[in-house]
Order: structure tokens, then sequence, then C-alpha cells
């Protein structure tokens, strides 16, 4: 009985710590969908900076995203990811591919 206890106590502690996770997550998400609003609304930088500034903060949020609400940080999600970085893979090549086409 004492094994148990033990048990729901740290399973609660674990969830405790994936919700704090998973909202600090949010927060900063959050914050970067005001940030980049706020570039865009005000035009304090130039399109040569707000651009790239903006895809890094893109780029952060979409990192947030797969690995706290989609939790691919977790164990038995390694197939979702291979197919999701497949996925990723398989845009950048097509991209980059009709780039090469438009540019030559």
């Amino acid at each position: 009985m004492a094994n148990n206890t033990k048990s729901g106590e740290f399973q609660r502690q674990q969830n405790k710590e994936e919700m704090k996770k998973q909202l600090i997550s949010f927060a900063t998400m959050i914050l970067f969908t005001i940030l980049a609003f706020l570039i865009v609304g005000s035009g304090i930088m130039s399109k040569m900076f707000a651009i790239p500034l903006l895809l890094v903060l893109a780029l952060i949020q979409v990192a947030f995203q797969f690995y706290y609400f989609m939790h691919m940080k977790d164990k038995g999600h390694e197939m979702v990811s291979v197919m999701i970085y497949g996925g990723v893979w398989a845009a950048i090549l097509t991209v980059a591919a009709l780039s090469l086409v438009i540019w030559w």
C-alpha cells in the first residue's frame, strides 16, 4: 500500500512539472506573437531585419508546439517524430527545388 502511495505522489509531481513547462511554453509563444505584431505594426525595423527575425520567432514557436503540445519529447512518439521530420525535410527540398527552377 505504501508503494502505491509513493507511486501516486510521484505521478502527481510529474504532472505538475509537465503543466508548469506547458504554461511557460504557452506564455513564451504568446509573448513571441505579441512581439511579432509589434514589429510589423509599428514599422520600427526595416524589412531586411524584420523578416528574418519573424522567421526565427516562427521556428521557435513551431519547436515549442512540437515538443510541448504535441508531446514529441515523450517516449513512444518516435514514429510520429520521424514522420513529421520527414515531412519537414520534404517541404524544404520542395521549396529549394522550386526556388532553383524559378531563379535559374
